[in-house]
């Protein structure tokens, strides 16, 4: 049987961090001017301890007043619970995450739960891709 394809095969190893003691508008100013729809969170260990997403942030407008909007630190409003994996997880299995969870970024970790890369649901398209790609370069013609 062939080796399954890992995710540490196309996980991206670039990512934004924020620090949760970071001012929120701060971390949307980061969000646009990256053209991101979210970043982990770190400790000062750089262990993950949330992400904070496009979702997170519009609960700013759900708690402003009517001509105000509320201060607070990114763990204000950041999503505590991450669902990460480990870099030797199979495509497979980081598909069945994704299809259980509505996020579209997954997080991978190393055994200190420090970021070390992630992927996303377009990664996936990608590695669909390349796979079909592939089974048509190596299926050989028919013997007559």
């Amino acid at each position: 049987m062939a080796k399954l394809p890992v995710i540490e095969e196309f996980m991206d190893k670039t990512f934004v961090t924020l620090k949760r003691d970071m001012d929120v508008y701060k971390a949307i100013d980061i969000l646009l001017d990256r053209g991101i729809t979210s970043a982990v969170v770190v400790d000062d260990f750089d262990r993950v301890v949330g992400i904070l997403s496009e979702k997170d942030c519009m609960t700013l407008l759900t708690k402003g007043a009517y001509y105000s909007l509320p201060s607070g630190r990114v763990d204000d409003f950041m999503t505590s619970k991450v669902v990460t994996t480990a870099a030797n997880t199979d495509v497979f299995k980081v598909a069945d995450i994704f299809l259980k969870h509505f996020f579209r970024r997954l997080i991978i970790t190393d055994e200190d739960n420090k970021i070390i890369g992630q992927i996303t649901r377009r990664d996936l398209l990608k590695v669909i891709r390349e796979w079909k790609k592939h089974e048509k370069e190596t299926k050989r013609a028919p013997i007559l």
